[in-house]
């Protein structure tokens, strides 16, 4: 073969092998786009919490964060005034697309309806959390969050 079809071959070769690595680069960087905006539409869905007490009035708080902190420390999301009830008490958690509760190895524990929380569990409307002498009832927001749907260009 003569000089020429060598580098020939070599060019041919040289510019498929780079539009291979763009193309792979290309398709890493629209997946990594894609996820990116999974992420950036992933919402919490909204909790209410109804706080009573014995001799006070009712309060509702609503949150739409992913973490909620129950406990007598005044930086707690939920500060609650009672003498039983430890600095931080309990935790509320979003994630696997349920609210989950948690006690936070509390003095007087946690109690869900009334039988004592020992490892998160699974929370739903309705259900009552008892710290101390404190009452919180829970509802959850009523919408369906569904992912969006990405569309991207097919060339």
């Amino acid at each position: 073969m003569s000089g020429s079809i060598v580098l020939a071959l070599r060019l041919i070769t040289a510019f498929a092998l780079y539009g291979f690595l763009g193309w792979a680069l290309y398709l890493l960087w629209r997946d990594v786009q894609k996820q990116g905006l999974s992420l950036a539409n992933r919402r919490v869905p909204g909790i209410s919490l109804t706080v009573r007490r014995e001799g006070a009035a009712s309060i509702l708080k609503h949150f739409s964060q992913p973490e909620i902190i129950l406990g007598r420390d005044p930086g707690c999301d939920i500060p609650l005034i009672d003498d039983t009830v430890s600095t931080r008490h309990a935790q509320l958690t979003y994630h696997h697309g349920q609210w989950w509760l948690e006690d936070l190895e509390s003095m007087n524990g946690t109690v869900l309806n009334e039988m004592p929380v020992s490892m998160p569990t699974v929370i739903t409307s309705g259900d009552e959390i008892m710290c101390g002498a404190t009452r919180l009832n829970v509802a959850l927001s009523e919408d369906v969050l569904i992912e969006p749907t990405l569309k991207l260009d097919k060339k």
